[in-house]
């Protein structure tokens, strides 16, 4: 279950109250730190910007690939751990709009997990150490730590001891 705090609104949908829920000029601050984040190839600049001015907090030795998306309103309630790879386009939420509420919840990525290309990761999520994501993965619900995850819906594919045992057959 994801775990997300709920804020009602009313009269038009919750996008239209964007400005009342986080400044403009935040938005503007980040938009930009994150565009240049996406295209840069330098890894550590990467987590630097992440750090310094996004408040995010990531672990040593962490690469976001090229072209990673993150929260644009609320990426300091994202946390990736050390060593872990967050794949091509891939998009990591902390925040969703809908009609009649919008949501927030805190992203926590462990150590040396591995997140496919072109993964979706929403609001509220938690992904355990050593997990492994595969591409193009909607990570609608926490990851046990180990285990191997994919598609859409999200499913577990390998749990952390049959992928524990995969590994020692090879």
């Amino acid at each position: 279950m994801r775990k997300t705090d709920r804020y009602p609104v009313e009269g038009a949908n919750s996008l239209w109250h964007i400005y009342k829920t986080v400044p403009f000029l935040k938005v503007v601050k980040n938009f930009t730190i994150i565009q240049v984040a996406r295209y840069t190839p330098f890894l550590g600049m990467k987590n630097w910007l992440y750090r310094t001015f996004l408040d995010m907090k990531v672990g040593d030795r962490t690469a976001f690939a090229l072209m990673v998306m993150v929260d644009i309103m609320f990426p300091e309630k994202i946390k990736v751990g050390y060593n872990t790879v967050i794949g091509y386009n891939t998009t990591i939420l902390a925040h969703e709009y809908l009609i009649d509420e919008y949501r927030l919840g805190e992203v926590t990525i462990g150590d040396e997990v591995l997140i496919g290309a072109n993964t979706t990761i929403l609001p509220g999520i938690t992904i355990g150490d050593r997990a492994v994501v595969s591409a193009g993965t909607l990570v609608n619900k926490d990851v046990p730590p180990g285990s191997f995850v994919g598609g859409n819906p999200m499913k577990v594919i390998y749990t952390k001891e049959q992928m524990a045992q995969r590994e020692a057959e090879e």
